[in-house]
């Protein structure tokens, strides 16, 4: 199974022409890559001019990281619960189903901590993602405080069972587990590779309790906060992560290809 690699632009470039500019800069740039799959996440004003190529009907692929003719798919940062209606600022599932989406982040921690999004409301967004046929990304996470009080396994646990009530054993797999420690992210300071693998054993552990160790082993678990060129390969070879969630690294077309690239070494 190939890596994936989520490219979260957050609230940047800011405009068309620099997001084309970045998104071509990275298709030149791994062209030829095909150990890894990449979807990139940018601000909704450019999804729909964003284009990728179509894969061919025998090679589309039933489930995350299944074979796939084109390196690229598309992803929005964010989701309301609702199909339509009254809810102003809002982008319903099926809207970017229609843009061409197929993944979706919910519940990063910059939502949870600016938006006070809770994981009720992150419950809710999942479910109706799934409803669409998109692939949720599900991002969980401790801060600082909650790690040094030795809570993270029950901070964890409580986001996890919250963020998947009333949704069916069929559809987990469909799921994509981020792991990303509020203290990690953007500070420079990322998780320490030991400490991420037994994060990434805990989550696939509560997953097995709460459904079965069989559908456990299925599900595809990200590590994001900090990473970099330099460490992302050892996030994959060491902590033994599915994938990678890319903040500030994807936002520059070189870093984000010699990453990318450094992927594919043995």
């Amino acid at each position: 199974m190939r890596s994936l690699i989520i490219a979260n632009w957050k609230m940047n470039p800011q405009s068309l022409k620099g997001a084309k500019l970045l998104l071509n800069s990275v298709k030149r740039g791994i062209r030829n890559v095909k150990k890894v799959e990449v979807v990139i996440c940018p601000p909704f004003p450019y999804l729909s001019s964003f284009k990728f190529p179509r894969s061919t009907p025998s090679s589309r692929r039933k489930g995350p990281g299944g074979r796939q003719v084109s390196s690229f798919k598309i992803g929005a940062q964010n989701c309301f619960w609702e199909k339509k209606g009254a809810f102003s600022g809002e982008i319903s599932p099926s809207m970017l189903k229609n843009l061409g989406c197929k993944y979706v982040i919910i519940g990063h921690s910059e939502r949870r901590r600016y938006l006070a999004e809770t994981d009720e409301m992150i419950n809710k967004k999942i479910r109706a993602a799934l409803r669409a046929k998109l692939f949720p990304i599900f991002c969980i996470g401790e801060n600082r405080e909650q790690r040094d009080r030795g809570k993270t396994f029950d901070f964890l646990k409580s986001q996890i069972l919250k963020g998947l009530e009333k949704i069916p054993k069929k559809e987990i797999k469909n799921i994509i587990f981020a792991y990303e420690p509020i203290w990690a992210v953007g500070t420079g300071k990322p998780c320490d590779f030991t400490e991420t693998q037994i994060m990434g054993l805990f989550i696939r552990k509560t997953i097995g309790k709460l459904y079965t160790p069989r559908l456990a082993q299925k599900i595809r678990i990200l590590y994001g906060g900090s990473v970099n060129s330099q460490n992302a390969s050892d996030y994959i070879k060491e902590a033994k992560m599915d994938g990678l969630l890319i903040g500030a690294a994807s936002l520059d077309a070189k870093e984000f290809v010699k990453l990318i690239k450094n992927l594919t070494l043995k």
